[in-house]
């Protein structure tokens, strides 16, 4: 039975696990859950998922969610996935594992919440929150600084200084990548102080192409959108600032 991907593609996980998907050559059909439209607020998406959130998966009668666990799942229970997303040697996994549990306290918390209060709230019918903007922007910060000067030391370009890329540098990668639907002068801002960050982004793409740029369209899609928006909040006097001051 095919493995079934529940995504939404403006979702950095969802990204992620079905980039590891192609990359490694999973059999897998995507179906689309658009947050957009609060599809994973319905009462069928709950029966599969409970918590209401993508990605999930439904590998026969196996139902899985949470995003990390997803991409774990996967690197061990399909043939032929390499060695190097999620290696056998146990010291290895536990320090990749240990790099996971860092994102969703600290980076995933400050890219997905400077991002959402900053630019994307407009797009999904809610306000923007300056002062949200603001505190998140400061545990982004940190959280780049944090990868630069701890997760990046090592000789090879990837995270734990690995020479090829791991399900972390996937993870983190798409988070990161979420900034993209920034204006420009922000994103820059932001991310241009961490030259090691910017490195391990682009040996993350050259790894993973061209699904990596075949994922990650839709956020240029989504910038233009948001220019769109911002045009016409300009001509009738009513734009919202991105920056988080």
């Amino acid at each position: 039975m095919t493995l079934k991907v529940y995504a939404d593609r403006m979702s950095q996980p969802s990204r992620a696990v079905i980039i590891f998907c192609k990359v490694n050559g999973i059999e897998f059909e995507e179906i689309k859950v658009e947050l957009s439209k609060r599809q994973h607020l319905s009462p069928e998406f709950k029966e599969i998922n409970p918590m209401k959130q993508v990605p999930t998966i439904v590998d026969g009668g196996f139902k899985l969610f949470e995003s990390h666990a997803i991409l774990i799942y996967l690197a061990c229970a399909c043939p032929g996935v390499a060695d190097h997303w999620y290696p056998a040697d146990l010291f290895k996994r536990a320090k990749i594992n240990s790099v996971l549990d860092w994102h969703h306290s600290n980076l995933r918390r400050g890219a997905a919440g400077f991002v959402l209060n900053s630019a994307l709230a407009p797009a999904l019918g809610l306000p923007l929150n300056p002062q949200a903007a603001a505190e998140a922007e400061k545990l982004l910060s940190a959280s780049l600084g944090m990868i630069e000067s701890f997760w990046l030391k090592g000789n090879g370009p990837f995270l734990l200084g690995s020479s090829q890329p791991s399900i972390a540098d996937l993870s983190l990668v798409c988070e990161i990548m979420q900034l993209e639907v920034l204006d420009e002068e922000d994103r820059n801002r932001i991310l241009s102080p961490h030259k090691k960050v910017l490195q391990l982004i682009e040996e993350t793409r050259n790894a993973t192409r061209p699904h990596f740029d075949e994922l990650h369209a839709i956020l240029y899609k989504v910038k233009a959108r948001l220019r769109e928006l911002c045009v016409a909040g300009t001509m009738t006097g009513d734009r919202p600032s991105s920056r988080s001051e």
